[in-house]
C-alpha cells in the first residue's frame, strides 16, 4: 500500500508591515505655520537682544561718566558718617586716603549693582515679551494661512470622489485668492472631463455589449442544430469562446473605469466572507487543475462595496489557481486584521517569478514572458482591476516571490 503523501509545508507569513511609518512627534512637523512662527518670534528676539544690548551699554556708558566722586574730603576731625551701603567708612580708624577711597569703591560697588539689576529685570522682560511674540506671531499665521487650510479641505473633499466641491474664498485680491480661484477653475473642468468620461463608458459599454450578446445567441442557436457539420460546430465553438473573450475584455475594461475613483457609498464588509464567496466559484476549476485550496479566514470588517471588494478576492484566486504548478499544487486564501488593518493573503505554488517582474503584473494586458501566458482564460487586467478597486477602498496591494515559486499577495484596508 503506497504512503500517503505529507501535506504541503505551510507557506511562510509576509514579512513586511502593512501599518504606514508613524511619525514619532507628528506635532513637530515643520508645517508653514510653525516656520513663520519661529520667524516671526525669532525676528522679534533678535531685535530684542540687540535693544537690550545697546539699553545696557549705553546705561553703563552714562553711569561710568565722573567716575571720581565730585568732592573729596580734605580734612575731617570729629567727622562721624554711617552708611547702610558702605558699612566700610563706618569705621572711626581710618585715615583721610582710606575713607576716600572707600567712598570711591563704594560707588562703583553701587554702580555694578545698579547695571547687574538693569541687566537681570531687562531680560525677564525681554522673555516674556518672546513668549508673547511667539504667541502672538502663531495667532497670526493661523489667520494669514486659514485660507490654505480651506484649500486643504477642498482639496481633500475632492479627492473622495466630490468633485462639485469648490473653495469660492473670499477676501482681498490677493495671491491666495488668485490661487483658489485657479484651482475652482481646474476642479471645473475635472468634472467636466469626469462626467464626460462616465457617459462615454456608459454609451460604450451598452453599444459593446449589445452586439456581442447577439453574436453569443445566434452562435448557440447554431450550435445547438443536432445536423450542423463537425466543421460548421468547430468553428462556432472557436467563435463562441473569442466572443466570451471579447464580453469578458468589455466588462474588465468597463470595472476598471469604473473603479478609478473612491467609492461614495460603503457598507460594512466581511473580507472572510469575500474570500469564502470567492473560494466557493473557484472550487470547481481548482479541482480540474489539481490545486488545494486551503486557509483560514478570521473575520475582518470594512467599509466599502462587496460586489468590488469580492472582485478583488476573485480574481487574486483566479489567478492563484490558473498560473500553477501542473501537480501538487495550493493556494493559500487568509483573511486577519492585522495592526488596526484589514488584510487579504493569497499565496500560491506556481512558477519563478523574477522580483523585477513584480511592478508590471499590475499593469493593463502587461503579463510576464513566463509559464504566466499559458492561460487563454484572462485578458490581462485582473490584476489592474484589483490595484485600482483596493485604491479607490483606500487599501493598498503589494505582491512578492515566493521562494521555490509562486506569489504572495497581500491587499490591505482601513478598517
Amino acid at each position: 500500500m503506497a504512503a500517503t503523501p505529507a501535506p504541503p509545508a505551510t507557506p511562510p507569513k509576509p514579512t513586511w508591515d502593512p501599518r504606514k511609518p508613524d511619525q514619532p512627534f507628528p506635532w513637530l512637523r515643520p508645517t508653514i505655520r510653525i516656520r513663520l512662527t519661529l520667524l516671526y518670534g525669532g525676528m522679534f528676539l533678535i531685535a530684542g537682544i540687540l535693544l537690550l544690548s545697546i539699553i545696557y551699554l549705553l546705561a553703563a556708558q552714562a553711569l561710568r561718566t565722573g567716575n571720581e566722586p565730585l568732592f573729596k574730603i580734605v580734612q575731617f576731625q570729629s567727622l562721624k558718617v554711617t552708611s547702610n551701603n558702605c558699612p566700610g567708612i563706618a569705621t572711626s580708624d581710618l585715615s583721610l586716603a582710606e575713607f576716600n577711597d572707600a567712598i570711591n569703591a563704594c560707588m562703583d560697588h553701587e554702580r555694578k549693582a545698579a547695571l547687574d539689576n538693569l541687566l537681570s529685570r531687562s531680560l525677564l522682560a525681554l522673555l516674556g515679551l518672546a513668549v508673547i511674540a511667539f504667541a502672538f506671531g502663531y495667532a497670526m499665521a493661523g489667520r494669514v494661512l486659514s485660507p490654505l487650510g480651506r484649500i486643504t479641505r477642498t482639496a481633500r473633499a475632492v479627492a473622495g470622489s466630490d468633485l462639485s466641491r469648490r473653495i469660492e474664498l473670499d477676501g482681498p485680491d490677493d495671491e491666495l485668492k488668485e490661487l483658489a480661484d485657479t484651482f475652482d477653475e481646474m476642479l471645473e473642468r475635472l468634472q467636466r472631463a469626469f462626467t464626460a468620461q462616465q457617459r462615454f463608458v456608459g454609451n460604450a459599454s451598452h453599444e459593446l455589449r449589445t452586439p456581442l450578446a447577439i453574436n453569443r445567441t445566434l452562435l448557440e442557436v447554431h450550435l445547438s442544430d443536432p445536423g450542423a457539420p463537425v466543421e460548421l460546430q468547430q468553428l462556432g465553438k472557436t467563435l463562441l469562446a473569442t466572443n466570451e473573450r471579447s464580453e469578458q475584455l468589455v466588462e474588465g475594461l468597463l470595472l476598471l473605469a469604473r473603479s478609478e475613483n473612491q467609492i461614495i457609498e460603503r457598507k460594512p464588509v466581511d473580507l472572510a466572507e469575500v474570500a469564502e464567496q470567492a473560494v466557493d466559484q473557484v472550487h470547481t476549476e481548482a479541482d480540474a487543475k489539481g490545486v488545494t485550496i486551503r486557509g483560514e479566514r478570521k473575520p475582518a470588517v470594512i467599509q466599502g462595496n462587496g460586489v468590488l471588494l469580492e472582485r478583488i478576492a476573485l480574481n487574486l484566486v483566479q489567478n492563484a489557481v490558473r498560473y500553477n504548478v501542473p501537480e501538487g499544487g495550493w493556494v493559500e486564501v487568509t483573511t486577519d486584521v492585522e495592526h488596526g488593518q484589514a488584510v487579504l493573503d493569497v499565496t500560491n505554488t506556481g512558477p519563478v517569478v523574477p522580483a523585477y517582474e513584480i511592478d508590471n503584473l499590475f499593469e493593463p494586458f502587461r503579463r510576464l514572458r513566463t509559464e504566466r501566458t499559458g492561460s487563454d482564460k484572462g485578458v490581462g487586467l485582473g490584476l489592474s482591476i484589483v490595484r485600482s478597486v483596493a485604491r479607490a477602498h483606500g487599501g493598498h496591494i503589494a505582491a512578492e516571490p515566493r521562494e521555490g515559486g509562486g506569489l504572495v499577495m497581500r491587499v490591505t484596508f482601513p478598517v
